[in-house]
């Protein structure tokens, strides 16, 4: 039997532009995860793979030109948002290579012998190696800063795992530049091409997390897609880890003294992030709790005059734009649900945006309306309207895990008066990052950064943004009264690669 052909599709017209690649097959899944077994002995040295991350992000720059025009085909994303996520990939590689360097991911701790303490501790030196290969799933939604040069495969190769990447059907051409620019770097420094594998379609995708080489998986996608990758990452006959990203609606809170004091301001701002990138965005705000009376009219009014400005866009493939439209359609048919702008089809290849209203009462109890606690993927929110604060505790307490939770505040809320801290307090079990006056769209690649969330924002407690996505790919071994000329030069007392660690108790840096 052939190989399915892999085409780059333009979806702003749904044509097929040029075949960029054939379906690989198991057998080739194997080579690619075996070839980038064969590559691990080449990343062991830290400043090789310093470099190797820094030339990475040197070529992508160069080749920025060529890989925004193939992405913008692909994705209909524009070149300024395309430009802008290549620099923002290209920085977060710097900043992994600059953790490399750094060492402190390392987690070395050394205890010398203590035969006073109960029981007595014997000479024990721990820190973390590298998992081995990983496996990375693509994001349709950033064909650079989460696909094959993103945060998954970044962290991955500072932690000195070599990658198979499985490229997301909606930018093939893409991923497939992009891996050659990668391999390219990786041979500037002796690292085998092998070290960054790509695998096109759905099989290879079940293929590569049940291969026995893989160790591990990162995941940015559907919760359908997600979950049934991360049940068979724990169906293998040894499991592995599944970090998975499947989905996050993102909740916003308005207290009823914010919107008093800045409806026009809060709603001009609601419309910016739930529209920002046609609503393709992980945390984008999907439901937003607004307070009835006055001042949640004209955070209304304002929201409704944002949205009706925003222009009808393009949808990353005709199959989101066919489930968005079908979502939108189902929610509005539901009772006491109205939509002061009508989200759906635009033209034959365009959605438009808009967003619905209910009463926050319909929320709180179990029912016919649990579909609007539901991502729905595309430029669209739901504003519940509440009476009073019971109402948005009922709402909080039947919401699944978030990536991100963000409450409006007034002034004199932000400066601790009123339930704001209570109402904080509520929204952190709930989000792996909560926002205060902000809007959740835009994640900062930053070491204190954490982009996940409990289930099912995320499949795990870690973070795939900053440097402590690199945690993910590591684990621990502990050296137990071990000889100083066999222990790694990481454990050593002199500690000749100058790391960061703790010694004796102490922190040393």
């Amino acid at each position: 039997m052939a190989a399915a052909p892999v085409w780059s599709v333009d979806p702003r017209t749904g044509k097929q532009r040029e075949q960029v690649a054939v379906e690989a097959t198991a057998e080739e899944v194997d080579e690619a995860v075996h070839a980038a077994h064969a590559a691990r002995g080449a990343l062991a040295d830290r400043a090789v793979r310093a470099a190797f991350l820094r030339s990475a992000a040197d070529l992508l720059d160069g080749a920025r030109d060529q890989l925004v025009e193939a992405a913008d085909a692909e994705t209909a994303l524009g070149p300024v948002r395309l430009t802008g996520e290549l620099a923002r990939t290209c920085y977060q590689l710097r900043a992994f290579a600059d953790l490399v360097d750094e060492g402190s991911f390392l987690g070395v701790v050394i205890d010398h012998p203590d035969p006073s303490a109960t029981p007595p501790v014997p000479d024990l030196r721990r820190y973390k190696l590298p998992l081995g290969v990983v496996a990375v799933y693509a994001a349709s939604n950033f064909p650079f800063a989460f696909s094959v040069p993103g945060g998954d495969t970044a962290s991955a190769l500072a932690a000195g795992c070599p990658v198979v990447v499985k490229a997301h059907p909606d930018h093939p051409a893409t991923s497939e530049l992009v891996a050659v620019v990668l391999r390219r770097a990786a041979a500037a420094h002796g690292i085998p091409e092998g070290v960054l594998g790509l695998v096109h379609g759905f099989d290879a995708g079940v293929d590569l997390v049940r291969h026995p080489l893989v160790t591990a998986a990162g995941f940015t996608g559907s919760v359908r897609g997600g979950r049934a990758l991360f049940d068979a990452a724990a169906a293998r006959p040894v499991p592995i880890p599944f970090h998975g990203e499947l989905g996050s609606l993102n909740p916003v809170v308005v207290t009823e003294a914010a919107a008093a004091e800045r409806a026009e301001e809060i709603g001009a701002g609601l419309a910016g992030s739930m529209t920002l990138g046609v609503g393709q965005f992980c945390v984008k705000p999907g439901l937003v709790l607004a307070p009835e009376g006055a001042a949640g009219d004209r955070l209304l009014k304002s929201l409704t005059a944002a949205v009706s400005d925003t222009e009808a866009g393009v949808l990353l493939d005709h199959r989101m734009r066919d489930n968005f439209v079908a979502g939108v359609r189902e929610r509005g048919e539901l009772p006491d649900v109205d939509a002061p702008v009508t989200p759906g089809a635009g033209s034959e290849h365009t959605v438009a945006p808009g967003y619905l209203t209910v009463p926050a009462a319909r929320l709180a109890a179990e029912g016919v309306h649990d579909l609007l606690l539901e991502e729905c993927f595309g430029p669209v929110t739901v504003v519940a309207r509440y009476t009073d604060a019971a109402e948005i505790t009922a709402v909080l307490s039947r919401l699944p895990g978030n990536l991100t939770a963000t409450v409006q505040l007034s002034s004199d809320e932000a400066a601790g008066e009123g339930a704001a801290a209570g109402l904080l307090a509520e929204l952190t079990p709930l989000a792996g990052r909560v926002l205060v006056n902000g809007w959740p769209t835009g994640v900062a690649v930053a070491p204190a950064q954490h982009h996940g969330g409990p289930y099912p924002a995320t499949t795990s407690t870690s973070t795939s943004v900053g440097g402590t996505a690199v945690e993910r790919w590591l684990r621990p071994v502990a050296y137990q009264s071990t000889p100083e000329a066999l222990l790694p030069p990481e454990l050593r007392d002199a500690n000749p690669l100058g790391l960061p660690r703790r010694f004796n108790g102490r922190l040393e840096h």
